[in-house]
């Protein structure tokens, strides 16, 4: 599969919209014992929330918002760990399973601004691109995505060198869904992906116009 890409813009950022949702707010209040949470008007919900979250020690607060957004997926005890692991290190970059680094990078934002930076700071990249072929006329996924952006950025750049088999199609790639955080289509050819600057740093593209040779994994 060939694809002719083009970087549009890249952009660094410490916030991502639509992570978290009005009744999100609502529900975290709840959990931080603050009364009639649902009286308050939505534009209130996120100042009462930084209010009432700086109440408590930092680390509290942090096992409280962890429980809340990821009990399905860690354990008590690693829930513990991480609370107090967030007050000194970049969990959404170091925490060994990169599946997670999404979850707790907006945890840990929503953290930093409520104790005013007393948590780590970490960036996001967001890259708009626009993409062609004939190929793409179906339906993009994450694997799409990373091979695509791959073929223009330099060979030092962290995903070419944890996951050079898969981008190459002679592995499976199914670790594509945990380098690129969140993807929507913002046009016919064009494509907003948000990822971590881990994974990708804005110096790490030497051309914002290139060709992909897409090559996925077969069996047979």
């Amino acid at each position: 599969m060939d694809v002719e890409v083009k970087i549009l813009e890249l952009k660094t950022v410490n916030h991502l919209d639509n992570y978290w949702q009005a009744d999100d707010y609502i529900k975290l209040l709840e959990e931080f014992d603050y009364p009639n949470a649902q009286e308050l008007k939505e534009q209130e919900r996120l100042d009462f929330l930084f209010l009432a979250i700086a109440d408590y020690e930092p680390a509290e607060a942090a096992k409280i918002i962890l429980k809340y957004k990821m009990g399905d997926k860690l354990s008590n005890g690693q829930i513990q760990n991480l609370a107090h692991e967030m007050l000194n290190e970049k969990v959404a970059e170091s925490y060994p399973e990169p599946a997670f680094h999404y979850d707790l990078f907006n945890i840990n934002q929503l953290l930093r601004k409520a104790y005013n930076g007393k948590f780590p700071d970490t960036e996001a990249l967001v890259i708009k691109a626009s993409l062609a072929g004939e190929a793409l006329e179906s339906e993009i996924n994450e694997e799409i995505l990373v091979k695509s952006i791959c073929a223009g950025l330099r060979d030092s750049n962290l995903i070419l060198r944890l996951f050079s088999e898969q981008v190459e199609g002679s592995v499976p790639f199914g670790d594509a869904a945990k380098v690129i955080w969140d993807f929507h289509k913002t046009g016919a050819s064009e494509v907003e992906i948000i990822t971590s600057q881990k994974w990708i740093e804005k110096e790490d593209f030497e051309k914002t116009a290139f060709k992909a040779e897409l090559t996925f994994f077969s069996e047979e």
